[in-house]
């Protein structure tokens, strides 16, 4: 598999789907690289001092989301750079929401019916899907709180 590094055209269209999904606007510059199977990652700048042809590598770099059919889905990473930049399609859940999304489970939540933001206060989550009113979890199975105790405080 070969990691594809994002020229200046390529950035700007990426961008240009995050601002219109998300009104996100990056105030660093970063350098984005896309796996084999659409996922994105961002690097240092510094990357392009490496030769990755001389390497065989798979990622590199943090993991920040997906492209599916319905939009840019952002990892858990990739909502923490998103989300506090991002003006639109950000969800704001309960601390009792929260316990139950981070386990797996759907919640009931308005908003539009597309790929947006999960946020509890000043965390931000990670990315699940609205779809006629209930929030479909985006948390990996491997992911997920794994929770005997009902009674967690977070």
């Amino acid at each position: 598999m070969k990691l594809k590094i994002y020229n200046s055209k390529e950035k700007k269209v990426f961008l240009k789907k995050l601002f219109k999904q998300f009104g996100f606007e990056p105030k660093k510059e970063y350098v984005y690289m896309e796996s084999g199977k659409q996922k994105l990652y961002v690097v240092n700048a510094d990357i392009a001092k490496v030769n990755l042809d001389d390497y065989r590598i798979d990622s590199i770099g943090l993991y920040i989301g997906k492209y599916q059919l319905d939009g840019f889905r952002p990892s858990i990473e990739g909502s923490q750079i998103i989300g506090p930049l991002a003006k639109k399609n950000v969800v704001e859940i309960t601390l009792e929401q929260r316990h139950e999304w981070l386990k797996g489970q759907d919640i009931n939540v308005e908003g539009p019916n597309e790929i947006v933001i999960v946020k509890q206060g000043e965390d931000y989550l990670g990315a699940g899907k609205i779809v006629n009113g209930k929030l479909l979890t985006g948390i990996p199975k491997s992911r997920r709180l794994n929770v005997v105790n009902e009674e967690l405080d977070f």
